[in-house]
């Protein structure tokens, strides 16, 4: 199989063979013609190019043909040693064409509901698996419909809405107990070139002088602000492994809440080092882009009703601009621009270290307060 790199092709009317790659009349970088075929090549593959102008491709061998069989997607994960923990959870195992199980990790979060990253993360990572793999996911869009049960098994369902050459759409459903849980609609692009333009980063902290949210979390069980007596149940809580490392810019005050205004910086990561596929990158973006989101519209309320707040996300939207890494560190401003009718609407933005903004998300979650004396101590931390 050849890839343009360089240059421009036409390709002949004549070819007749549905497997000589775009149908579309000419040829541009991104994209390619002829057949990779896994196993042993059977019979010559003849397709008619004419260069328009200097042409330089790239040549994929049958013998690395498997590279781009969407179903090979992260299934050698599971063989490597070291492999992130996110990228463990984003793991699909294949029932079926297009339907896919996946789990959750045992314990988290302590409320016993799926936590709503992995549900974008999981369903993207199933969408993925059956489009064209050199189209890459530019926009989703989704709606939280019911809380999913950690102990419970989740399917994917995949429904090829479209297969352009350019685009293609997914509609994506998550399913528990007979249940829709949750609902997807994602598009995916191949790379081409157009305008650019972006807005600059703003200044923040270096991740390295920032405490990780473990240790901030630590950093509670020797409070002198706290009874003793909780600090001691805090001592006795059983520690469950975070994949992303998540470092706040401007953290709350958990033990004395005080109003903030409605924004806020993270650095985070994947733990581990991922594998170089973007799919898989923005699949863990997708899972990172639901931590500490929705809390940051409760900011300018914390002096009035601290953390005595229930909050359920109702539906996620995200853009992808360029490429990046999600092993390596990306500043995620947050802000809410309005909160009313017991909704909070949060919009972020994700920079990379040398300041390229990479992925724009919105959210919209149900926040209501409760009633304070009912709230346990462990909802305070």
């Amino acid at each position: 199989m050849y890839f343009i790199w360089k240059g421009e092709a036409e390709v002949s009317p004549s070819i007749e063979n549905s497997h000589a790659g775009p149908t579309i009349p000419f040829l541009k970088p991104g994209d390619y013609f002829g057949r990779a075929t896994m196993g042993p090549v059977k019979e010559n593959h003849r397709v008619d190019v004419v260069a328009k102008s200097e042409v330089i491709c790239l040549l994929l061998p049958h013998e690395k043909a498997n590279l781009i069989s969407p179903a090979s997607t992260w299934s050698l994960a599971r063989e490597r040693d070291g492999v992130p923990g996110v990228e463990k959870v984003l793991q699909l195992e294949t029932l079926e064409v297009d339907l896919y199980r996946a789990t959750s990790y045992p314990g988290y979060p302590a409320s016993g509901h799926v936590f709503g990253g992995q549900l974008l993360g999981q369903a993207l990572a199933a969408a993925s698996k059956s489009v064209d793999p050199l189209l890459l996911v530019h926009s989703l869009h989704s709606y939280f419909l019911r809380t999913g049960d950690l102990n419970e098994p989740i399917i994917y369902q995949v429904d090829r809405v479209r297969d352009g050459h350019r685009f293609a759409t997914r509609q994506i459903k998550a399913i528990q107990k007979g249940h829709t849980i949750f609902f997807m609609m994602a598009s995916f692009q191949r790379p081409e070139e157009g305008l650019t333009h972006q807005e600059p980063m703003p200044s923040a902290p270096n991740p390295e002088e920032l405490m990780t949210g473990e240790e901030l979390q630590e950093s509670y069980k020797t409070d002198p602000r706290i009874p003793i007596a909780y600090r001691n149940k805090l001592l006795r809580r059983k520690v469950v492994p975070r994949f992303i490392d998540s470092r706040p810019c401007n953290p709350d005050d958990r033990v004395r809440p005080t109003a903030m205004e409605p924004r806020a910086k993270i650095w985070f990561r994947a733990r581990g080092q991922l594998s170089d596929d973007q799919a898989l990158q923005r699949c863990v973006a997708a899972y990172a882009s639901d931590l500490g989101f929705l809390p940051v519209a409760v900011r300018p309320h914390r002096d009035a009703v601290g953390y005595a707040t229930r909050s359920l996300s109702l539906d996620h939207a995200m853009w992808f601009h360029k490429p990046f890494r999600a092993d390596d560190w990306l500043l995620y401003v947050i802000e809410s621009p309005c909160a009313n009718n017991a909704r909070g609407l949060v919009l972020g933005k994700m920079f990379t270290r040398n300041g390229e903004l990479v992925v724009s998300t919105a959210q919209e979650g149900v926040i209501r307060v409760v009633d304070k004396s009912k709230v346990t101590e462990r909802s305070k931390l």
